[in-house]
């Protein structure tokens, strides 16, 4: 009997602390210091305007008033750092060749028009700018605004260059990178802890799993930024009508999972921020926000934008 009743206090201790740390959760970490903090981001430069990974992307962007690029890069022949999402031109540039086996010099521009991956039936026609951007273009032409950075390969080189690019152009406290692959992340911490990482998909699947032990209030976290998707969106991309039974039961389960406002209200005590993408209606827009999302990635920055003044969601001070 006696152990019994100590179980059960020890137990209900431990839920009422956990309760309180998630609410409450700098009574025992201290706030990471964020340097900037961003609700609109233009993925890929906004790839539903312009020709994605463009400077034209970038520049409309910006314009536009996007708290942050969003880009990904990979390194040339001639190790370069370049700005483009596949490590293959076959896509968007109609040549069966990898950047890795060229040199900035020989890369082809990118065609006309290319599909927006997360619109369906949805393409960009872009204008003169076909040019696939240096990360350092980017740097020399946004210098005050933040970027996130995709690295997009486990290449040793991509990460010490993209680094060396972020200090010789100030932009510690500008830039988050990383990728979903965990090695990459680790490896990106390593290579310069002063920069920001995004969590890995491994490393999202440890939080969600502290989270729903309650054991997320009592762990340190490395990372400043959660960059999730909403998996609902999967209807936005591919027909429904085309989905298996299973596939919608797996999309619910994700989405009931991953979309918590009580995750997101934790985790932006903590001072990390939490984004999510890639979304494109007004629906999604309004879910995210509604959340508690730090921020929205879309490929329209033009049409977040206009969400955002209609609603008054104000930009980050």
């Amino acid at each position: 009997m006696c152990a019994a009743v100590y179980v059960l206090s020890t137990v209900t201790g431990y839920v009422l602390t956990s309760a309180l740390l998630m609410k409450c959760p700098n009574l025992l970490h201290r706030k990471k210091r964020e340097t900037f903090r961003s609700r609109h981001i233009a993925h890929r430069g906004g790839a539903g305007e312009n020709l994605e990974n463009t400077m034209a992307a970038f520049k409309h962007a910006v314009d536009v008033g996007t708290d942050m690029l969003e880009l990904d890069c990979h390194l040339t022949k001639d190790e370069e750092v370049v700005v483009s999402h596949d490590a293959s031109l076959q896509r968007a540039s109609g040549i069966n060749a990898h950047i890795s086996s060229m040199c900035y010099a020989e890369l082809p521009p990118y065609l006309c028009k290319l599909g927006v991956t997360f619109q369906r039936e949805c393409f960009c026609e872009g204008g003169d700018d076909k040019r696939m951007p240096l990360l350092k273009d980017v740097f020399d032409a946004f210098p005050n605004t933040p970027v996130n950075i995709d690295i997009k390969v486990n290449n040793d080189m991509l990460i010490k260059k993209v680094s060396e690019l972020v200090v010789k152009y100030d932009r510690e406290h500008l830039t988050v990178w990383g990728n979903a692959n965990n090695k990459i992340v680790k490896k990106c911490y390593k290579e310069n802890p002063r920069i920001p990482v995004l969590f890995s998909l491994p490393r999202v699947l440890q939080l969600l799993g502290l989270f729903y032990t309650g054991l997320l209030p009592f762990v340190p976290l490395k990372e400043q930024f959660l960059e999730i998707p909403m998996p609902s969106i999967i209807t936005k991309i591919k027909d429904p009508n085309r989905l298996t039974r299973s596939q919608r039961i797996l999309t619910w389960l994700a989405d009931t999972l991953l979309m918590r406002k009580a995750l997101f209200d934790h985790l932006t005590a903590r001072g990390i921020q939490v984004y999510v993408w890639v979304l494109n209606d007004e629906e999604d827009f309004q879910r995210a926000f509604d959340l508690g999302a730090t921020g929205v990635m879309t490929d329209f920055p033009t049409r977040l934008k206009d969400f955002m003044d209609r609603n008054g969601i104000s930009k980050p001070q």
